[in-house]
């Protein structure tokens, strides 16, 4: 039974939404081979293999370059079928039944995906990284990025300033080409809201693209 107030718990491993099959599926849609993908995301055949296979899960710069080699919007990748756009969008997602992806570092939610090509991308975050060593490289991608912290406590590391300590009520907006990423320091996994821009235009080069 889900608690009657504060955050939503972060949903079992059991009950994560796999991206294996999805981006199996879409790779065979486009008429794809794993090395035209490769070519087209960046992300080499062996990574898009194990992935396809549920041996790796993507990380969210990963996701991204998924998204653009694929030519589909991010919520595809996460099981949301694409839906006709018509003026005055609008979608209501329910406490608990977004689309949920685990990566290494984090869980997401992702909120309101039924609307594709949204010009961000709103993803209620569990932090489960403990340490900056977790990452190896600091991630990095085209865009902006905003979070707001909903429980806990984090550290925002950044390419260019001192790591920073944020709590319950704290927030941070920054470059996305800057290195980043969050590691929990509370007894709980943080949990934040977290916004990310669309990626409309190339993506950088990426020193954190699969090996």
């Amino acid at each position: 039974m889900k608690p009657a107030s504060g955050p939503a718990s972060a949903p079992e491993i059991d009950d994560y939404a796999p991206i294996s099959g999805t981006v199996q599926a879409l790779r065979q849609r486009a008429g794809l081979t794993l090395s035209e993908l490769s070519k087209a995301s960046g992300i080499s055949a062996s990574a898009l293999s194990k992935i396809e296979n549920g041996q790796m899960s993507p990380t969210y710069d990963t996701m991204i370059r998924l998204a653009k080699g694929l030519d589909v919007d991010m919520p595809e990748l996460f099981g949301a079928s694409p839906k006709e756009q018509i003026n005055g969008r609008r979608v209501i997602t329910r406490r608990g039944a977004g689309l949920v992806q685990r990566t290494p570092h984090y869980s997401y939610e992702m909120l309101c995906a039924d609307i594709t090509n949204k010009a961000f991308v709103p993803l209620l975050t569990t932090i489960h990284a403990r340490s900056r060593e977790d990452f190896g490289t600091l991630t990095r991608h085209e865009g902006e990025e905003f979070f707001y912290v909903m429980s806990g406590a984090l550290l925002l590391y950044t390419e260019h300033y001192a790591p920073t300590r944020l709590e319950a009520g704290d927030c941070a907006y920054f470059d996305s080409r800057m290195g980043h990423a969050l590691v929990s320091v509370s007894d709980e996994p943080a949990m934040v809201l977290w916004i990310a821009t669309r990626v409309f235009g190339p993506l950088a080069s990426d020193p954190l693209a699969l090996p």
